[in-house]
């Protein structure tokens, strides 16, 4: 595979795409279903589908943990879709219930909610807790992914 060339997960039925890095802007379609790739809006992924964009897709992975009874979940939740459009197609922003997806939220040893986890090829890059406004989510995903590439 060549360095240019990315797999990247479709959020609707969660296949591995080939895109070439140098049309991510051209906002491209599943090979399968034709749903867009980047749709500018953070998606639910559940423990079934993880894996396919955690650890087997290149694009980092940004993780919102959250549940439906949580307050400040509930309020970052429109700056959290918002960053969406700022980060794509450099990153998925995807939500996972932590009522929903107990597993998950154990996995990644999540304490309190909201957490934003930054993830590359299932490596943690980063970590934050608590609600955060859109700004401030997308200054700390541009940072931390700066950062990580710094040190590979």
């Amino acid at each position: 595979m060549s360095d240019d060339l990315l797999q990247i997960a479709c959020p609707a039925c969660h296949v591995l795409n080939r895109v070439p890095q140098s049309r991510l802007d051209e906002r491209p379609n599943c090979g399968r279903c034709r749903e867009p790739l980047f749709a500018a809006v953070p998606f639910a992924l559940d423990a079934e589908h993880f894996d396919s964009h955690a650890l087997r897709a290149d694009l980092p992975l940004l993780v919102d943990f959250w549940a439906p009874w949580c307050g400040p979940c509930l309020q970052m939740a429109p700056a959290f879709a918002a960053s969406a459009a700022q980060l794509e197609p450099w990153m998925h922003l995807v939500k996972v219930d932590t009522q929903a997806q107990p597993q998950l939220g154990a996995q990644f040893g999540i304490r309190s909610i909201p957490t934003l986890v930054l993830l590359q090829r299932g490596e943690e890059i980063a970590r934050q807790s608590g609600a955060m406004p859109a700004q401030a989510i997308i200054q700390f995903a541009r940072n931390a992914l700066i950062r990580h590439l710094g040190e590979g």
